[in-house]
């Protein structure tokens, strides 16, 4: 298949199926307004990401959500899986290839489990961007409504003649013994904001030489955060690194790096330098008005909906002298404050639970010793001035100075500015922190809230909030988010007049503060709530009941986890078990393999998290096929995915095995364990791993009961099921590969992925078949695959027999209640139905009809 139809043409092909949306339309401002350049975006019906193109992936996110590929000529496409995907930090991403590799169209990049991440993220909205825009001259989508992965075009290009040129690293010695960096196109989709600017001028205190940062023109100390901010560097702007000093080759060099790759943020893949562009600046917001008197508009910072109460919030005035002490001793009390102002934002950071949203009071942190702020507040109390005068006009100096900035973004940083700012001013007057002492039911109405004031809301009583200044992204917005708290920035200034205690409905989503809302709004809205929150209390207030047809049967119902923390999430929200332990996250993502000590510790403080009372199921090591190990060197599979891989790899490497083995059976003691083989498609592989288990548990003198089991993914498998439950204690069967080895379809392919349905009439009776030979030696049987958590495809399962539902931890209290409505001998009929259809149409409508009764 040939990408480029001419010369200057390329063509993208749809890296998903699904419909198209306008990059513009997509409910995130980073890809509506092209901060990272320009595209389109599909909402995605199938869930395996393809290469649009042929080239080089030269970007795979460590969360495996975004991808970028790198065409010869390079153009640089990234695809980024749904919106803020990447505070699922990897969990139900799968990558398909590695950085560096070399990609062809329709191969399969990344595998998603589209109901995980449609339940946890913002949207599955998938965008397809260029980020070397300069390379692009026109844009054309598609006509086409809906595209089919891997066969429609999605996107062409038509290319400028231009070739990019330069290195980021490269450097060239001026005449007056001065260093300039080749000019380097800045990445960030945001621009040169407070984090990144807070690690560019952090690197650069580690040198000597005098640095700058040049933009058209204009110059900002490189080791001063507010004023990197206020060169007002953005996204595909041109700036160079200019060093004086004794180790100015070397900081130039190291500064053009880190600007490159995006100081510190991930950007999608790293532009490379370029000459100079003329690039927009952003234009600031026009205000929002509405019609309605009833009604104030802002921008939607945070969605959500809240029904509560106005409570304005005013700012305190802090008072200070003029004129100061002794300057050494106006110097200290500086110095004080500032310490202890870095010690109170460590304190902050503990207790935002995303190490990102953190990560903007680590950029706090670093404004303390921003040394234009101190060069100006030491000044200022040289000439005899308070250290509270002196810190205050500094401050509030620079925050003006953002404020006026056309940039949106960088002039919302001046409320950071001023939090920082004020948070020191208090410490040197001697005034506590306030908390807000606010009524039940409230929503808050301020000119802004500081990150501070925003990290440190009572959730209890803060139903909400608007501000007049601020927007979505402002880090008020983005903390607003994690914490999910419904909230409306830039809102109208009629909102400052409003009384306490007036009647509102907050609408995050919409932007949207409705006033005095008639109390059958009031009515409609909160029975909206209830209903939505409703089935979930309630599923959450009976997930402790052990999940029991209405006739007697218990299924037990455990998880899928693939580390600590879900194990400890799935104990509170009722799992009774671990049903799957990935173990290969331990493996993955590093260097060389985990130590016997490093495998001892995590598996043991999983067990323990569960109790002596749950089943703790280890799969072993399962890597080969679409798993790599990069410090396991394998040779090339023209098929790996019936090569090398699981158990196979595992007895290939008995050292690998015989490690782990002794890793998981140290944490016997504190579970009910049980260790699980992947890829068995042989007796000799089964006898083979039990002689190695045993044969370690002597070694360590392990007493406590440990089962064995199989997974069962492949046919043969499955047909042999009463010959291979003679050996093992039970099975687990791992419904996506066993479709995929079942049908001969390969899960990741353009055209029959869609196919690849785990409700086939075939992969059914293999279910049922593994089944009933488990039943006749008395061995229970589990299903860890995606069915597992399908709530259509429970009634079928329990029908069929399955002993126990091993699902994602966030589905826990939806299936645990849902088994509890069934009769046993009812999902019985309904499988014996099932069985004996012939197309997945038919399965599939069959199971919504029990789904619907």
């Amino acid at each position: 298949m040939n990408n480029s139809t001419q010369a200057s043409r390329l063509d993208l092909f749809a890296p998903l199926s699904g419909v198209v949306v306008a990059i513009e339309s997509v409910p995130d401002p980073v890809f509506a307004q092209k901060m990272v350049g320009d595209g389109i975006s599909v909402d995605p019906i199938s869930n395996h990401l393809l290469a649009p193109i042929a080239g080089k992936v030269t970007q795979l996110h460590s969360s495996r959500h975004a991808i970028t590929i790198t065409t010869p000529a390079g153009v640089e496409v990234l695809i980024h899986i749904g919106l803020d995907t990447v505070m699922m930090r990897g969990e139900g991403f799968t990558a398909k290839v590695a950085e560096g590799a070399e990609v062809k169209v329709g191969q399969p990049l990344i595998e998603f489990d589209a109901d995980l991440v449609a339940r946890k993220a913002l949207s599955l909205l998938t965008q397809m961007v260029i980020t070397t825009g300069d390379k692009v001259v026109k844009y054309t989508p598609t006509t086409k409504k809906t595209v089919v992965a891997g066969q429609d075009i999605l996107l062409s290009l038509d290319l400028a003649g231009a070739t990019l040129v330069g290195n980021a690293s490269s450097v060239a010695p001026q005449a007056d013994a001065a260093i300039q960096s080749a000019a380097v196109i800045v990445p960030n989709p945001t621009g040169l904001h407070a984090r990144p600017a807070a690690v560019l001028a952090n690197m650069a205190k580690t040198f000597t030489s005098e640095l700058k940062l040049v933009r058209a023109g204009d110059e900002a100390n490189a080791k001063s955060v507010v004023s990197i901010m206020g060169l007002e560097v953005q996204h595909g702007d041109s700036i160079f690194v200019k060093a004086i000093g004794p180790d100015a080759g070397q900081a130039a060099k190291a500064l053009a790096e880190l600007i490159a790759s995006g100081s510190g943020e991930d950007c999608g893949g790293v532009l490379p330098a370029v000459a100079a562009k003329h690039i927009p600046k952003a234009q600031t917001r026009p205000a929002l008005k509405s019609n309605d008197p009833n009604v104030l508009m802002g921008v939607s910072a945070s969605p959500g909906l809240a029904v509560g109460h106005i409570f304005q919030v005013k700012q305190e005035v802090i008072d200070v002298h003029e004129a100061g002490d002794k300057p050494e001793l106006e110097k200290r009390r500086l110095d004080v404050a500032l310490k202890e102002a870095y010690q109170q934002l460590e304190a902050l950071k503990g207790e935002i639970a995303d190490p990102e949203k953190a990560g903007i009071f680590t950029a706090h942190q670093e404004l303390l010793s921003d040394p234009d702020l101190l060069d100006l507040a030491t000044a200022a109390i040289s000439q005899g001035k308070s250290a509270g005068f002196a810190w205050r006009a500094a401050f509030t100096s620079y925050a003006d100075k953002l404020a006026k900035l056309k940039n949106e973004i960088l002039a919302g940083r001046a409320n950071d500015i001023r939090d920082i700012g004020r948070r020191v001013l208090r410490l040197i007057a001697g005034i506590k922190e306030a908390a807000f002492e606010v009524p039940d039911d409230a929503i808050l109405i301020a000119e802004d809230l500081t990150p501070s004031d925003t990290a440190s809301l009572d959730r209890n009583k803060v139903l909400g909030f608007c501000t007049i200044g601020g927007g979505a992204t402002s880090h008020v917005a983005i903390l607003a988010r994690s914490l999910n708290i419904p909230a409306i920035c830039g809102i109208e200034d009629a909102a400052l007049q409003l009384a306490n205690g007036t009647p509102v409905i907050l609408e995050g989503s919409k932007g949207c503060l409705r006033l005095n809302p008639s109390p059958e709004e009031v009515s409609s809205i909160r029975e909206r709530q209830l209903k939505l929150a409703k089935r979930q209390a309630e599923e959450l207030a009976a997930a402790f009941e052990p999940a029991t047809t209405t006739d007697g049967v218990c299924v037990e119902v455990v998880a899928n986890i693939g580390g600590l923390e879900e194990a400890q999430h799935s104990v509170k929200l009722g799992g009774e078990g671990v049903g799957l332990l990935r173990s290969e996250f331990l493996y993955l993502e590093r260097t060389e393999a985990p130590s016997e000590a490093e495998q001892d510790k995590i598996y043991s403080d999983i067990a323990k998290s569960l109790g002596k009372d749950r089943t703790f199921v280890v799969r072993t090591l399962d890597v080969g096929g679409d798993k790599p190990l990069p410090y396991l060197p394998m040779p090339a599979e023209e098929n790996p995915f019936l090569g090398v891989r699981g158990v196979r790899l595992c007895l290939a490497e008995p050292e690998l095995l015989h490690t782990q083995i002794r890793a998981i059976l140290r944490s016997a003691e504190h579970a009910k364990l049980a260790i699980m083989f992947p890829m068995i498609t042989s007796l000799e592989e089964v006898r083979e791993v039990k002689r190695i288990v045993a044969e370690e548990k002597a070694v360590l003198g392990v007493t406590a009961a440990v089962q064995i089991g199989i997974m069962v993914e492949v046919p043969a498998t499955a047909v042999m099921a009463e010959i291979f439950a003679r050996e093992v204690d039970f099975f687990s069967i791992g419904t996506n590969d066993l479709t995929q080895y079942t049908l001969a379809m390969d899960r990741g392919h353009p055209k029959l992925a869609k196919d690849a349905d785990a409700m086939h009439p075939g992969v059914l009776r293999l279910i049922a078949n593994t089944v009933k030979g488990a039943h006749t030696h008395g061995k229970w049987v589990g299903v860890c695959g995606g069915i597992a958590s399908d709530p259509s495809a429970v009634p079928l399962l329990i029908g069929m027999g399955v002993d126990e539902l091993s699902v994602s931890v966030p589905a826990i209290p939806a299936v645990k209640a849902l088994v509890r409505t069934l009769s046993k001998a009812d999902c019985q009929k309904l499988a014996a139905e099932v069985l004996q259809m012939g197309t997945v149409a038919e399965v599939r409508t069959r199971l919504s009809q029990q789904l619907a009764d």
